[in-house]
């Protein structure tokens, strides 16, 4: 068949693919490993056994079922599968034999090949293929054996590759800032740790325990040294020292790899160091950005200055206790001690960066104080609760639970509950597989709802506001609202989830509206298209539903959401998830899983993550952010995608401390930008690479981040101009290659047209960017459109 996974790439995007005759295992009969035994061909008519006329009908015989189940008379053999190979000279001994004995006999012709090979022959024979559009989502080797569960599996390691990923791309755009160290420190470690992360069973959560230990070891060791780069490139940014010559700048800053659990030493000493402590916030967008940020203090006496030397309004936040409990256990298993006194305040201000840039700040002692002090209020018992910023209003019912959300101007409110729950994990008794790392199998179709404890507390102030909840003493939730933001920020503690029931749980978090989606929900795919998912059907067969819970799971990797005529409500995740919606008007994001038994594909023990620190052994604890908002219907794509940007590339914080903070304001560079101070890319265009090769090329990514019709504004011809995106460098020289960077546009292989059967359908003409000027430097990008270019610069002109 031809795939074409893109509605708006279309024909432009499409590849030849099909499905393996027999898995991706040899036919059966023809294993030739050491651990098998199947018969060997034997062609030494003066041994006992010789077998040439049966061996050769056997392998005629399967070839001739396999290509009547085929188009066209080229087949492929795969053969080889998990672990195989041990004995690689008994493996082609045996196929030379038979490729020998078989093209001998002529009925079939055998010989070694290649995928590039089958697929020229394939188009050669000048075949209709059907077309496929979509995803394969979601897969089942059994009419009850869904392999969703993995979406979700391992949320922790999910949530570090999310996070090392955009640090990885961060540390990039700063060496090319400031010059590339092929010694080090460099980015080239966590480059080869998130790569091997990407393994089919590494991100995904379907490994041993022991294995996914060894992931995360290695990408902590590769963050380090990339750490060393990013500190170091800061100090040079701030000391405006020119790229190639900085090498051990002045002023040294450090990085709080603890901060989501409250742990910052510099900042939590503020009071008691004296002096001042400057935070660098760094951008990696290529927007100027407003967003709030936190940091853990100690002290109520304390002031932010912008890098202007002007207050910054601020606000304190008591930490609650179960963010305490957590720090004490996690810095310890970190650190091995428990890392000092706790703090006792998040310290809330808003930041402004510019584009591709950084920006400081100052927070210092202030014997007047100019962080205001937050309002805790317990919710009162039997009545509602509201808490609002100047865009929203959200609604606690009696009972605790989120009831509405208002939303000032035309769009109105909407009614929406918020629960967690859990599905009870299937043991796999009948031997259609448990519940496990690949598979989600509940047991039951229902989901047992966890009641919200009456401990819910109120917190309000100029800044942000929060509702802290409890919904079973290994649930906590925190909703958040700041002001100037037109969404909901929700932050969860799950874990550790109890199994001493001897029951295994997948825990969800259930969103239910009053919009009418009429069995209708969208997911993204790896963070571009937004794809239709339909309550148990399929737009290429009529589905036969034996896990109406499992087989409507989908990953989300971005964010899904849900629509009627007037009102669409969307979530954004921080990690990969699995998500689905299995009632009208309801989204629910499964965010974590702890199992007992194992589902028999192959990893071979139950997804069982559990922490020991020290003789303490508990199950892991997951702590995690969503971010949800409604719109009037199809108004949500420009939320969703710059939201969904800020999501995945956060601000960058960094600390250092300054006995003279005058001194330092009047000493050094405050704020940078790579790009001009007029200019910003265009809404919808974001930058996916900024890496200085080896070579003293540099390879520049650039993407479109909208589907055609998406938008009525934003799915349109983007430009970027170059001249302004880089304003202290010459570019020499821009060459366009494939997105792989390894082929020239230009030189590369024309793409097969293949012919495809498209019953009521017309061929789409999909148009892409033109041709760079390589005098006006403009890059046109389309919808969806993601554009790859080697630049040369010929000087640095400045920082």
């Amino acid at each position: 068949m031809i795939w074409q996974p893109s509605r708006t790439l279309g024909d432009s995007a499409q590849i030849f693919t099909g499905a393996f005759y027999d898995f991706y295992y040899p036919p059966s009969g023809f294993n030739f490993d050491m651990d098998s035994f199947d018969t060997p061909i034997q062609d030494d008519p003066f041994l006992f056994d010789f077998n040439v006329e049966e061996r050769v009908n056997d392998f005629v015989a399967y070839a001739e079922t396999q290509a009547s189940h085929m188009r066209t008379n080229h087949i492929m053999w795969t053969l080889g599968g998990d672990f195989q190979y041990q004995n690689a000279h008994g493996w082609f001994k045996q196929l030379d034999k038979f490729i020998n004995w078989v093209n001998k006999d002529g009925r079939v012709n055998a010989f070694y090949s290649t995928p590039s090979i089958y697929t020229d022959e394939k188009y050669a024979a000048n075949e209709t293929w059907p077309l496929k559009q979509g995803d394969f989502f979601p897969y089942a080797d059994c009419p009850h054996c869904y392999w969703t569960g993995y979406f979700t599996s391992r949320p922790a390691l999910k949530g570090y590759v999310r996070l090392l990923s955009n640090y990885f791309m961060m540390a990039r755009q700063l060496e090319f800032f400031v010059g590339r160290n092929p010694n080090g420190p460099n980015t080239d470690a966590l480059w080869e740790a998130l790569a091997v992360s990407q393994h089919h069973d590494a991100v995904s959560g379907t490994e041993k325990q022991h294995t996914a230990n060894d992931y995360a070891l290695r990408l902590s060791i590769a963050y380090q040294e990339a750490e060393k780069l990013v500190n170091s490139a800061f100090g040079c940014l701030v000391e405006n020292v020119p790229k190639g010559i900085c090498h051990s700048p002045k002023m040294q800053f450090f990085q709080c790899q603890l901060l989501n659990l409250s742990f910052c030493p510099l900042s939590e000493s503020v009071d008691e160091m004296g002096g001042t402590l400057v935070v660098l916030v760094y951008n990696s967008l290529t927007w100027n950005r407003t967003e709030y940020i936190r940091i853990p203090v100690n002290s109520i006496h304390l002031q932010v200055m912008d890098s202007r030397g002007i207050l910054v309004p601020s606000q304190l936040l008591p930490i609650n206790s179960r963010l305490k409990e957590l720090r004490r256990k996690y810095v310890k298993g970190y650190l091995g001690t428990s890392g000092g006194s706790t703090a006792r305040y998040w310290l809330v201000f808003l930041a402004t960066v510019p584009a591709l840039g950084l920006n400081t700040y100052t927070i210092s002692v202030s014997n007047e104080g100019s962080a205001s002090a937050s309002i805790i209020e317990s919710m009162p018992k039997g009545s509602s609760a509201t808490i609002r910023n100047n865009y929203l209003k959200m609604t606690l019912s009696e009972s605790g639970l989120l009831s509405s959300i208002v939303k000032t101007g035309p769009e109105g409110n909407l009614s929406v509950e918020s629960s967690y729950l859990y599905y009870e994990g299937n043991p796999g008794n009948d031997t259609k597989g448990a519940d496990g790392a690949y598979l989600f199998r509940p047991i039951r179709n229902s989901a047992s709802r966890l009641s919200i404890s009456e401990n819910i507390s109120l917190i309000t102030g100029p800044l942000v506001h929060e509702v802290w909840q409890e919904f079973s003493p290994w649930i906590h939730q925190v909703y958040r609202l700041y002001e100037g933001k037109d969404h909901v920020e929700v932050e969860y503690f799950i874990g550790p989830i109890p199994i001493d029931d001897g029951i295994g749980k997948d825990v969800i978090v259930r969103f239910s509206t009053s919009i009418d989606s009429n069995g209708v929900f969208f997911t993204d795919s790896n963070g571009r298209d937004f794809l239709k998912r339909v309550r148990d059907h399929r737009a290429d067969w009529d589905l036969e539903v034996n896990e109406p819970v499992a087989g409507n799971y989908y990953p989300v990797n971005l964010g899904m959401y849900l629509n009627d005529d007037k009102t669409e409500f969307s979530v954004l995740v921080d990690r990969s998830v699995g998500g689905s919606s299995l009632a009208n008007g309801q989204l629910e994001l499964m965010l974590h899983r702890r199992l007992i038994h194992d589902d028999g594909r192959g990893v071979g023990e139950p997804l069982n993550e559990t922490v020991c620190i020290e003789s303490v052994c508990e199950g892991l604890i997951v702590q995690g952010k969503l971010y949800m908002q409604f719109n009037p219907s199809n108004k949500g794509s420009s939320w969703r995608r710059s939201m969904g940007q800020q999501v995945y590339s956060p601000l960058q914080l960094a600390f250092s401390s300054v006995s003279d903070g005058e001194s330092w304001a009047d000493n050094s560079f405050h704020s940078f930008s790579a790009m001009s101070t007029d200019y910003n890319l265009p809404e919808n265009v974001a930058l996916i690479t900024l890496q200085e090769l080896n070579t003293g090329q540099t390879l520049l990514r650039l993407a479109h981040l909208y589907e055609a019709n998406e938008d009525d504004e934003l799915s349109t011809k983007a430009y970027v101009d170059l001249k302004k995106m880089f304003p202290k460098r010459q570019v020499k020289s821009i060459v366009e290659t494939s997105l792989s960077a390894n082929q020239e546009i230009s030189k590369m292989r024309g793409r097969l047209k293949w012919r495809v059967e498209r019953p009521d359908e017309t061929i789409q003409v999909v148009e892409r960017g033109g041709p760079v000027d390589h005098q006006n430097l403009i890059v046109e990008l389309t919808p969806m459109e993601i554009r790859t270019f080697l630049l040369k610069f010929t000087e640095v002109i400045a920082l």
